[in-house]
Formats: structure tokens, C-alpha cells, sequence
């Protein structure tokens, strides 16, 4: 038991040492504050995310209000355009936060960001906001990106 406790103990600092801190624009976020962001793997910025690829996107955030539930949406901004970008899961409440989210508590964001191999090569600004639901921005952040082959 003991060395099962001990594998499962390892197992998770090496996820937690892959995770890359990245820099970020906060771009609203009205009833929240981003404390740190982290995208998996992205060693350098703008993060390059190749085609077929999944990437790990880790937000951990205060709440300065109280929801019963909370709606990512996803957005990449070409030439000042907000295309939707589809997530495999929008339900926040689905993706690492115990809902109801509640006034000054702290919470692990955690989804995918999938990078469709139909996807043009091309520089984007990924902008990725968290709502309440009142529809108010938790989170709101900016990232440059690449897409690559």
C-alpha cells in the first residue's frame, strides 16, 4: 500500500513539473483573479501547438463572488476577428472546479486545448474566458500562439 501511496505521490510531481508557467494578458477578468496559468507542453512563448496535438491548460484562480455553475469560451483572434474555438469541455463545474464556486476560495481550472490537424499554420492570440452565471468574467487571459505543422 505504502509504495502504491509513494507511486501516486511521484506520479503527480512529475505532472506538476511538466507544467510550464506561462505569461499572459488578463483581458476582464471581472469577479476573479488569475493567481497563475500554466499550458502543457509549452516551453517557450508564443507557445508553438502542433497540429494533432492536445495540450493541457491549467488555470488557478480566485473567485470574489458566489455561482452555481461557471462556462468556458474560447476564442482565437486572427486579424482582430474573435473565431469561437470549441473546447471538449465547456461545463467549468466538468473541469477541475467543485461547484458551487464560492466568494474567496481558490480554484484548479483544468481542460484541453485541442489543435485540429485542418488547422491553417498560422500566429494566433488565444483568448480564454471563464464565466459566472451572471455571465460575469472569473477569468479572462490572452496568449500568443503558433501553429505548426
Amino acid at each position: 500500500m505504502r509504495f502504491l501511496a509513494a507511486a501516486l505521490l511521484l506520479l503527480a510531481l512529475s505532472a506538476a513539473a511538466l507544467a510550464e508557467p506561462v505569461y499572459f494578458k488578463d483581458c476582464g477578468s471581472e469577479v476573479g483573479v488569475i493567481k497563475e496559468l500554466n499550458v502543457s507542453p509549452c516551453p517557450t512563448q508564443p507557445c508553438q501547438l502542433h497540429k494533432g496535438q492536445s495540450y493541457s491548460v491549467n488555470v488557478t484562480f480566485s473567485s470574489k463572488i458566489q455561482s452555481q455553475n461557471s462556462t468556458a469560451l474560447v476564442y482565437g483572434i486572427v486579424f482582430g476577428f474573435e473565431v469561437p474555438f470549441m473546447i471538449p469541455e465547456p461545463d467549468g463545474c466538468k473541469s477541475g472546479i467543485k461547484c458551487p464556486i464560492l466568494k474567496d476560495q481558490t480554484y484548479t481550472y483544468l481542460n484541453k486545448l485541442p489543435v485540429k490537424s485542418e488547422y491553417p499554420s498560422v500566429k494566433v492570440v488565444v483568448k480564454w474566458e471563464l464565466k459566472d452565471d451572471k455571465k460575469k468574467c472569473l477569468f479572462c487571459w490572452k496568449i500568443p500562439i503558433e501553429i505548426t505543422s
